[in-house]
């Protein structure tokens, strides 16, 4: 027989040879995919805030240009419309929905409710018409509406406002 074939192999298991993770390399893996992950929940959050704050804008915007398109409509009268001008908080007492021939005023109720359910409680909105016919319609809203502290609603910079300035 071959002595070749009947040695036997030794393997020697040294901390360099082997293979597979340490319990270190692991905790690390999962420290960073952690991470990654609650950053990622804080883009999603962040994302959807935008989002909101974004449609508020779109839904002043909308609402600006129905009354403007109202005073245009109605140039002669357009100076009446200084009336849609209420603060925050100032609920109209009546939003019903009209129908048929409305008036001036109904129209600045109807709109006031429209703004004040669409920009919540705290919406306010100031109208001016010169003499060079010139309207500009002035909306402001709280963008901060999905915090819960009061404290934090408040500032120039959690406040929507939005100014639409035209010839009639």
């Amino acid at each position: 027989m071959n002595t070749k074939m009947h040695q036997r192999r030794t393997y020697s298991f040294s901390a360099s040879k082997s293979s597979g993770f340490t319990l270190i390399e692991v905790m690390v893996a999962i420290l960073v995919l952690g991470v990654g992950l609650l950053s990622f929940a804080l883009l999603q959050t962040m994302s959807v805030r935008f989002t909101q704050s974004a449609n508020q804008r779109t839904k002043a915007t909308n609402l600006a240009a129905e009354l403007l398109e109202q005073m245009r409509s109605n140039r002669i009268a357009a100076a009446n419309y200084q009336a849609a001008t209420f603060a925050g908080g100032a609920v109209p007492a009546n939003c019903a929905q009209n129908v048929g021939n409305l008036s001036i005023n109904d129209n600045i109720a109807r709109w006031q409710c429209t703004v004040l359910l669409a920009l919540g409680d705290g919406a306010s909105a100031t109208v001016t018409f010169d003499g060079d016919n010139i309207a500009v319609v002035r909306l402001g809203w709280g963008d901060q509406h999905w915090e819960g502290d009061a404290a934090r609603r408040t500032g120039n910079y959690e406040t929507g406002q939005l100014t639409m300035r035209t010839q009639l």
